[in-house]
């Protein structure tokens, strides 16, 4: 073992943790069922594709609609990757546990680290929760039944639009346009991930860990959130998301966490493609979809 870096872990152990990645022996498979399954959503769904908000290429919106007359519910997802990899043409296949049980699908997008820093990524994001709630209507949403969730970075994504001040950020908004949340696997303290490889293509500074760790932010949002992480994915990602919970529950969120036992980093995410599994079940149900 070489020297402490962080808590009981050398710099290997470390990497090696946070490796979500290189840790999955069947990553190329469980990656390519995602795209397929992408590609079979944007087939049999009608949809509206790069919807744009901004100057960016990637400020832009997929949208996922069900049959039947609306205001039907609007789920939001936002996708990982470590802020610096990933698309949503590659993330839609959540919509499959979506669409078919009446909820309007919005897979969001930002632009990537080091194109932009994170606190340009962050307002990417309430740029799409606020495109959203103003246009709910227009798309066949119900406003008041806006919910989101996110996997790996986009877990800290969905927290940190749980813990925007909306009012502040746009004076049209309300201060919980976000009724419910559920976050998978997600990066909550970020001084690890600045400490261990992943930080290679992030250069994350000592600032911007500690205003973008929403551990240690404030809820704003009157939302239920679930914080569901796998039981294989090593002790610092079901770390992160206990103590996340913890946090968030002694300042009064309705705020759970779940370790699904026999999951990794991805199995966890690709259950989205049988919308008749549990966990499927167990997400509309804490949404209030279907």
């Amino acid at each position: 073992m070489g020297d402490i870096v962080y808590r009981d872990y050398d710099q290997e152990q470390l990497d090696w943790w946070y490796n979500a990645r290189g840790r999955c022996k069947e990553i190329d498979g469980l990656k390519a069922d995602q795209e397929a399954g992408s590609e079979a959503c944007r087939n049999k769904y009608r949809c509206e594709l790069n919807i744009r908000l901004g100057d960016m290429p990637r400020e832009a919106i997929d949208i996922y609609y069900p049959e039947g007359d609306g205001p039907h519910p609007i789920h939001i997802f936002f996708h990982g990757g470590y802020w610096k990899s990933n698309d949503k043409e590659t993330s839609s296949y959540v919509a499959d546990s979506l669409v078919p049980y009446g909820a309007i699908a919005v897979i969001g997008e930002y632009t990537l680290i080091p194109d932009v820093r994170m606190d340009e990524l962050l307002r990417q994001c309430r740029q799409v929760v606020a495109w959203v709630w103003k246009n709910a209507e227009k798309i066949g949403g119900d406003q008041n039944r806006i919910t989101i969730s996110g996997h790996s970075a986009g877990g800290h994504i969905t927290i940190s639009m749980l813990a925007t001040d909306w009012p502040a950020y746009d004076p049209a908004l309300p201060p919980s346009p976000l009724k419910a949340a559920v976050a998978t696997s997600g990066l909550y303290d970020l001084v690890p991930v600045r400490m261990s490889s992943q930080n290679d293509g992030l250069d994350l500074t000592e600032e911007e860990v500690a205003n973008f760790s929403p551990i240690h932010h404030e809820p704003r949002c009157d939302a239920a959130v679930w914080l569901p992480v796998g039981g294989d994915e090593g002790p610092e990602f079901i770390r992160q998301t206990e103590e996340m919970a913890a946090a968030w529950a002694a300042k009064g969120a309705k705020i759970k966490a779940t370790v699904e036992e026999g999951h990794d980093h991805f199995t966890i995410m690709n259950q989205h493609m049988d919308g008749k599994c549990d966990f499927a079940k167990r997400l509309r149900a804490h949404l209030g979809i279907g």
